[in-house]
């Protein structure tokens, strides 16, 4: 299996449902520590878990046009908006105590974290004002790296959307953290 790109697992994974396991194996790292920043870590396992589910579940609705890790998101995207209300509390909370939510406990790193720190109310606050889809777009390319290619296919949207969603959201994060050197 591990030879063989997402779609063949897929196709496989109707005749061997075990063969879903290395699709698992595969994506859930990645998803699991972005749903982790979206929804803290309380949720990111049943979201994560979830998530399988349901492309286990439609495995034969994947028609191939995307990737397959485009279309495991697009489902993430979709479990995620489920969860919009906890999320939006959990930016408002963030943005009243300063407090990052989605952290462990890890010892900070000083001198990032410490003036991160210092905006990080801010920023969650003007996370939690942006649309569900803004701020799926821009967390999708500020915490994943994701092209903007990718994210119009995990959210379904035409590129040129996806553009003006990130210019928007970036436009209000920018004015959130006033005299700060935004490059990007």
């Amino acid at each position: 299996m591990e030879q063989l790109g997402d779609s063949a697992i897929v196709a496989a994974s109707s005749r061997d449902p075990e063969a879903f396991g290395e699709l698992f194996r595969r994506h859930a790292p990645r998803l699991h520590a972005y749903v982790k920043r979206r929804l803290g870590a309380a949720l990111a396992d049943d979201i994560v878990a979830e998530t399988f589910a349901t492309a286990f579940r439609q495995r034969e609705r994947f028609d191939g046009r995307a990737e397959f890790g485009a279309w495991l998101w697009g489902i993430a995207g979709n479990v995620i908006a489920k969860h919009h209300r906890q999320e939006t509390r959990m930016f408002r909370a963030f943005a009243r105590t300063g407090v990052d939510p989605a952290e462990d406990g890890v010892a900070e790193l000083v001198s990032d974290r410490v003036h991160a720190a210092a905006h990080a109310p801010r920023l969650a606050k003007a996370l939690a004002s942006l649309s569900a889809q803004d701020r799926s777009a821009i967390l999708l390319l500020a915490w994943e790296e994701l092209s903007y290619a990718e994210i119009a296919a995990i959210l379904n949207l035409p590129l040129g959307t996806v553009k003006a969603k990130i210019h928007r959201a970036r436009t209000k994060l920018r004015k959130a953290l006033p005299g700060e050197n935004n490059d990007g």
